[in-house]
Formats: structure tokens, sequence, C-alpha cells
């Protein structure tokens, strides 16, 4: 008996009440709102058989269907982007052993080939149950910014803990040597079996603190793989970071 080919599937949480930015995945970045890039660049990557938009608003379901993307409705009452990932998998009918990527909705700019270093762990390992991305500080005003998460890792790139505040903290600041400090950047896959399993987990005591459902995988023994890319994702946080966004997009236009 043949083993079963493992398909890929980008799913692409898109909330329309975001606390910070409300209509943030319909925000116009160069004419086109920001859920349109993001579904364009999933489509580039070869290793993906589909590519959808999971939320919970009509108009983001409007707005995908008048670019020929694929969406699926699901509930309005998640309280994270992998509970919304969860049920847009089973929804989809995605099989247990397949893999599924949670891309980012407010990272419009992202690299393709990021999706397929996250991806590729899962591909080589049929026993890891996630995996993530990590990008070496070299801003140093992100370093002490709680809205980029920091992690710490063994020497098997499994990840030890993340959080918001700077890790690892050097005790005496006059070394000549500092840390190296790493970012979070957001993008997951996760084997959609392990899926479904860690969004029944319980909310972890790390978890409720720093907010940061990653570390409810970590507080339970789960392993996360990380995997250090080079390639950083400019992330669209507040109404003025769609300025950056497009000031970058005229650099590569030139």
């Amino acid at each position: 008996m043949q083993n079963q080919k493992t398909e890929v599937v980008a799913i692409i949480p898109a909330r329309y009440e975001s606390n910070r930015f409300r209509g943030k995945p319909l925000a116009k970045i160069a004419g086109k709102p920001m859920i349109q890039h993001v579904v364009e660049r999933a489509r580039q990557v070869e290793l993906l058989s589909r590519v959808v938009v999971a939320t919970d608003d009509k108009r983001i379901c409007d707005c995908v269907q008048s670019f020929g993307g694929e969406y699926v409705l699901t509930r309005n009452d998640h309280v994270s982007g992998s509970d919304r990932l969860a049920e847009a998998a089973e929804l989809l009918g995605i099989s247990e052993h397949d893999v599924v990527v949670n891309v980012q909705g407010d990272q419009p700019l992202f690299p393709h080939e990021v999706v397929e270093q996250v991806v590729r762990p899962l591909l080589d390992d049929p026993a890891l149950p996630m995996s993530t991305l990590i990008y070496k500080i070299i801003r140093p005003e992100e370093i002490h910014d709680p809205n980029h998460v920091k992690t710490v890792f063994d020497r098997n790139n499994h990840a030890l803990y993340f959080s918001r505040s700077p890790i690892p903290f050097q005790r005496n600041p006059e070394e000549a040597v500092s840390p190296t400090y790493y970012k979070h950047l957001g993008f997951y896959a996760y084997r959609k079996g392990f899926l479904l399993t860690f969004v029944a987990l319980p909310e972890g005591e790390w978890e409720r603190f720093e907010k940061l459902e990653q570390l409810r995988a970590l507080e339970y023994g789960y392993r996360i793989k990380v995997i250090l890319t080079e390639h950083d994702s400019i992330e669209v946080d507040t109404p003025e970071d769609l300025q950056r966004v497009e000031e970058y997009l005229k650099t590569l236009a030139k």
C-alpha cells in the first residue's frame, strides 16, 4: 500500500473587527485590499495545493470573491486565529495527516519562500506536530517592543519559550558581547490532527499572561520546531503601518 501524498493547505484567518485596526483586511495598499495581496503571494507557493481565506464577515467574503479567491465562512465567536483555523480546516474536509499553514493576513509583503520554509520540517518529520518561523532582530527598537515577540530555543531548534519581553535577559550589561535576539514571525504549520488537539487544550497559564497562544503547546509538552529565516516580514498593526508598506512597494518598483 502506497503512502498517501501529504497535501499542504494555506488558510488565512481574517477578522473585520480588529481591536487596533477595524476593517484591516480590506485596507487598500497600492489600490488593492490587503487580503488580496496576501492571497496573491500565497498562490506563488508551489508547495500549496489550496489557498483559503477564513473569515466571519460577509464584507471580507465579498472582497475575496471579487478577485477570484476562495473563502470559508466561520463562526464569529472565536477567541484566536488558531480556533478559526481549526474550524476552517474541518469545514474544508482536510485530512488528519495533511499540513495546514496559518498565513497571517496582516503581512501583505511576505516572501513566498517563507511558507516553504515553515512547511518543510513537517514533511520531513511525520512525528513533528507544528513549526514556526523566527528572524534575527536587526532593528534595536524591536527588542523592547512587546508587539515583536521574542523567542529562545534549544540546540535542536525546538522552542523553549516565547515572550513579549526581551529574552534572554542580559544580567551584566557591561559585557562586551550582547545576546542575539530572535523574533517570532507568526507563520505556523500544523499537522491537521494536532491542530484540532491544540485548540481543544485548556488555556495555559503562560499563555494567559503573555497573550501568546503558542505557549499553550509548550506548556502541555508539545514540540514546536523553529526555523530561522533570512526574510523579515512587515506586519500591518495600525493604519500608520500602511504607509510603511506602500513606501516599501515603491522601492521594489524602482
